[in-house]
């Protein structure tokens, strides 16, 4: 059973297969083409359309299947590889492992935010960004400066106490759980998350951060542990619903995919907390 990490808990070793099997993809190709993916969907879903992976309910089952297949993606370079998870409730300043020069690299530079540090440095020959807004090929980030502080454990418990799933209209205007926690309304989660690494984690190719990763597998956690503290709530809209996906919809690009299907993390994975018993 693949065991999902804490970030700041991985070993030199760890860090360097999962850094290395990053850029064995990126290599080969097959990296951005989950960059193109997430770009598209995100671009082209809105309010004002059928939404698939983001502003809808959709939003946690459709990254949940996105990350699996990432991490199947990594397996194949290195088995042991799996995707860790970051906890920026508690890694929350530039100063934390996270962006040291050892695993995502954090050093930017401040008139255009290239991140200067790390395996993902355009200057260390490997990471050239194919897909994104302009035509810039170095990764870029600006720490903090977008909005000065990341969500504190008080704002994520104050979310994880909602007890619905989500309501009508199934948007970003939306009440309940996934729109908090995604971040349309309320003390701002996932999207603000986003907006404190800036660069290209502030753009629909977010992916070609790869701490793009870590942070959806913490957003995944959340779900799973909004789960556990509500086991008689479930995934809504239950039935059939005009442009948004409901428990027993397809979700593309799958097509053979259900928000149903991606209910139970427990069938793919577990994380670490749940491994020794323990708690966030």
């Amino acid at each position: 059973m693949i065991v999902r990490k804490n970030q700041a808990k991985l070993t030199a070793e760890e860090k360097r297969a999962f850094t290395n099997a990053v850029l064995e993809l990126k290599r080969t190709g097959v990296y951005d083409r989950y960059v193109n993916a997430h770009n598209y969907f995100l671009m082209t879903d809105s309010d004002s359309a059928a939404r698939i992976g983001h502003r809808s309910p959709s939003f946690l089952p459709w990254h949940r299947r996105f990350l699996l297949d990432f991490e199947a993606a990594l397996q194949k370079v290195d088995p042991k590889v799996s995707i860790p998870y970051w906890d920026w409730t508690v890694d929350r300043t530039p100063a934390s492992s996270l962006w040291a020069a050892d695993f995502m690299g954090g050093t930017s530079r401040a008139r255009d935010g290239q991140v200067l540090d790390g395996p993902f440095a355009h200057s260390a020959g490997k990471w050239a960004i194919t897909v994104g807004v302009d035509q810039r090929q170095y990764l870029r980030r600006t720490l903090g400066t977008g909005t000065p502080e990341l969500p504190t454990k008080a704002e994520v418990n104050a979310v994880l106490a909602m007890p619905e799933y989500d309501t009508a209209p199934w948007n970003s205007s939306s009440n309940g759980f996934r729109n908090h926690l995604e971040g349309w309304r309320g003390v701002n989660l996932h999207n603000r998350v986003h907006v404190w690494i800036g660069g290209h984690m502030a753009t629909a190719a977010s992916p070609n951060d790869p701490v793009f990763w870590m942070h959806h597998a913490f957003i995944d956690m959340l779900w799973a542990e909004w789960q556990a503290r509500h086991p008689q709530s479930t995934y809504l809209p239950a039935t059939p619903t005009p442009n948004v996906v409901d428990l027993h919809a397809t979700m593309a690009p799958w097509n053979n995919v259900t928000p149903a299907d991606m209910l139970d993390h427990r069938r793919f994975y577990t994380f670490d907390t749940e491994a020794a018993g323990g708690k966030r």
